[in-house]
């Protein structure tokens, strides 16, 4: 998986209300203007909806 902290990845996505879909999540980085590498992250996640900050960046550290 694309190398992005936790820390980028969360500052992407402050905001988000959750439960979010994985395709929430890619276009509210998009709109924050996230860098590439936690976008990669983001769009390497499974399609499914997330609960919290916490299951995003367990799944995105797989």
């Amino acid at each position: 998986m694309a190398d992005s902290s936790p820390i980028d990845i969360q500052k992407a996505l402050g905001g988000v209300d959750y439960p979010a879909s994985k395709e929430d999540l890619v276009q509210h980085a998009k709109d924050k203007g996230a860098d590439r590498s936690v976008l990669d992250t983001l769009e390497n996640l499974p399609d499914r909806e997330f609960e919290s900050p916490a299951e995003v960046n367990k799944e995105a550290a797989k």
